[in-house]
């Protein structure tokens, strides 16, 4: 198991090239997940803009990491979707790289800067689940922090011309390191919601956009709903009724 010191640095190197290939996420063709280079998706979109997101993600058996990095995350923004063009986003989430156990990360990027890790949690063992969730702040637009079981893990974090600018995505992601491997993982969301309001008004996910690579599958869980009626205002999703929920996986 790495300490918290090196595996900071082990994804640090990570995200390095991300500006670069999480570029093809929003918008240039997506990478396959078998080869060189490539990073890859299986998740949603949100049908409309909101102030946050957020989901219960857990890392299910059958993660094979050879090279790279897998994650299951939830978050907002993008490469080019900030102000004139910049990149800025932030995202929370599981990941895990090669002989390491699923870690809980959250990811900054502010226009000019490259993106900035937060490393929260290690050491989550498969099958155990974490509330996360990104929320811009009541009061404060283009304020947002980052919630893990319904606590705040991050100070106040500006995003200039953030508000209300983005729709908010829940998916899975790989990236193979640049090398010919192929990664394995499933990744379950559960109580997917949006906020309709800052601070947290919060109502289920409407399914938009689909990203989904060659070999992946998002498949939606029975029960699940994009019922219009508000969530329960808690981030840890108590009460209301059942929001959307699926399972991303690479086969």
């Amino acid at each position: 198991m790495k300490n918290l010191c090196d595996l900071a640095q082990t994804y640090r190197r990570l995200i390095a090239t991300t500006v670069v290939a999480a570029g093809a996420l929003f918008g240039a063709p997506l990478a396959l997940a078998c080869g060189t280079g490539g990073y890859s998706y299986a998740g949603v979109a949100s049908s409309s803009h909101a102030f946050g997101i957020g989901a219960t993600v857990t890392p299910l058996a059958g993660f094979n990491v050879l090279s790279g990095h897998v994650a299951g995350w939830v978050g907002v923004g993008g490469p080019r979707l900030g102000p004139n063009g910049a990149d800025e986003w932030l995202q929370v989430g599981l990941a895990t790289v090669p002989d390491t156990a699923p870690f809980l990360y959250a990811e900054i990027t502010r226009p000019g800067a490259q993106p900035s890790f937060k490393l929260i949690e290690q050491g989550i063992p498969l099958g155990e689940s974490r509330r996360v969730a990104v929320l811009e702040m009541s009061g404060r637009p283009n304020w947002w922090r980052i919630w893990v079981d319904g606590d705040p893990v991050t100070n106040p974090i500006f995003l200039r011309g953030s508000s209300m600018r983005w729709s908010p995505i829940a998916t899975a992601e790989n990236w193979n390191g640049g090398q010919a491997a192929c990664n394995q993982f499933s990744f379950r969301f559960e109580r997917v919601s949006v906020s309709q309001g800052l601070g947290g008004s919060w109502h289920a996910f409407e399914p938009g956009y689909k990203f989904l690579d060659s070999g992946y599958s998002v498949r939606t869980l029975a029960g699940a709903s994009s019922a219009k009626e508000p969530l329960a205002r808690s981030l840890t999703g108590a009460g209301g009724p059942v929001p959307y929920a699926f399972v991303a996986s690479s086969s």
